[in-house]
Formats: C-alpha cells, sequence, structure tokens
C-alpha cells in the first residue's frame, strides 16, 4: 500500500476510525492478493473486485466464501466492506497516471483548466458530507447511517451517505454542493438500482440535498415518489472579538 494513502484518507476528512477501519482492510487486501498497485496496472484491480463480490443471490444459496481472504461472521457483508476499501484505494490510484518513469510506477496527474474549480466544489461537500454525518437527525428524524462512515461503493459510483430510516428502508443520500442539475437526478437513481439489485428484498429510496433544484429535478422528482429534495441553507452569526 502506497505510503501517501492514509494522508489522502485524512484529505477526504474520514474520522480516525474509518481511516483505520480502510487501511486495515486494504492491508489484508493485500496480504491476500499481491500488491494493488500492480493490479492497477494489470487490469484496473478488476480481477480482486469481481473476486471480491458476493450477491444477495449467493446468500440465499448459502454460497461458500470463495474469496482469498479468511474471516469470521457474515460473508456478504465482510466481502462487502473488504471490496469496498478495494474500490475507495482504486479511486485513490486514480489521481495518479501509469509511466515507466516513476519508481511504483504511477506519476500524479493533474488538470490544470478546471483543478481549482473542482478542488473547492469537492471540498465543500465533503465538509458539507462531514456536517450531515454528525446531525443525519436533522435531514429526518429516525435516520441510521450504515455505511462505516465512509462512501458506499457500487457499480454507478460512491453514495455519499447510505442510511436506514425508522421503517427499515435503505436511504440513499447523495449531497450537491450548489443547485442540482438534471444529471443529478440519473446519478441518484442508478445509485438506488444499484441497491435494489444488491440487496432486492430491502424497500430503497432516495434524498438529494443540494442548495437549489434546477427545474427539471423538481418535475422529475414530483413522478418519483421514493426520491426526495431537501434544501440546505448556510446562515453566519456573528459577534464581537
Amino acid at each position: 500500500m502506497r505510503n501517501d494513502y492514509k494522508g489522502w484518507l485524512k484529505e477526504q476528512k474520514y474520522d480516525v476510525g474509518t481511516i483505520s477501519a480502510q487501511m486495515y482492510r486494504t492491508e489484508r487486501v493485500e496480504e491476500c492478493y499481491g500488491d494493488l498497485v500492480e493490479h492497477y496496472n494489470t487490469d484496473y484491480i478488476e480481477s480482486v473486485i469481481v473476486d471480491l463480490k458476493y450477491s444477495a443471490n449467493d446468500e440465499r444459496n448459502d454460497k461458500p466464501n470463495q474469496s482469498k481472504i479468511s474471516f469470521n461472521g457474515n460473508i456478504k457483508n465482510n466481502l462487502a466492506s473488504y471490496r469496498n476499501a478495494t474500490e475507495r484505494y482504486r479511486r485513490f490510484l486514480d489521481g495518479h497516471a501509469r509511466t515507466d518513469d516513476a519508481d511504483d510506477g504511477l506519476v500524479e496527474t493533474t488538470n490544470v483548466t478546471n483543478k481549482h474549480e473542482s478542488s473547492n466544489l469537492f471540498g465543500l461537500e465533503r465538509d458539507m458530507q462531514m456536517v450531515l454525518r454528525n446531525s443525519i437527525n436533522e435531514l429526518e428524524d429516525g435516520l441510521i447511517i450504515i455505511d462505516e462512515g465512509a462512501e458506499r461503493s457500487v457499480q454507478a459510483g460512491f453514495i455519499d451517505i447510505t442510511a436506514k430510516d425508522k421503517n427499515g428502508a435503505i436511504v440513499v443520500i447523495e449531497l450537491k454542493a450548489g443547485k442540482a442539475r438534471k444529471d443529478a437526478i440519473g446519478q441518484i437513481l442508478s445509485y438506488m438500482g444499484d441497491i435494489s439489485e444488491e440487496e432486492p428484498d430491502a424497500e430503497v429510496r432516495g434524498i438529494l440535498v443540494a442548495s437549489d433544484f434546477d427545474v427539471k429535478v423538481t418535475s422529475a422528482s414530483n413522478v418519483l415518489p421514493s426520491l426526495k429534495l431537501r434544501k440546505y441553507s448556510i446562515s453566519f452569526n456573528f459577534e464581537e472579538g
């Protein structure tokens, strides 16, 4: 595992416990499958990720753990945690590109044109996520976060926050730092679809959080009862220093 991975996790503003868990799981995967940087350069770590998949149908059929990682407890939940950690490490490696000149086979890349704007937007969304995780019941009473403090990885990407509501439904929460455009609808629906495929017996719904919503987003939500829109606002309180 690369030495700068822990620093990257800190930059994502994960708490100490989440960082420790992610690093432990990544180390366990590497113990069993070998250097993930080499896998990244060979097949984008896809072979390892496929080996760590375990579906709800596999669980119903009582399929044994066929991965190289041994553990006690629920097979589906354990493999999902190792797969998510591996996909998060791959996302970290995505900030680098292959090169024959680098010692570790990777070199950091930059996109100068939109780097500053994208960094500010991403930073604000990370701040939003941290605040919301600490006050999730202000979004909706009875919500319980179930993603262990880190974005859940699904086929379509990474879900900002995954929770359960007071009725036991899985709630996919997507955050937008500014106004939510029409592509946000497709994004959150794809996440919800992935969760439904992974957990076909569960009710799944979504909450899209943004400072404002494009009229097309509002119109789409009117015919999607499983999707709710929530606006956030920022207020400042001043006092003499």
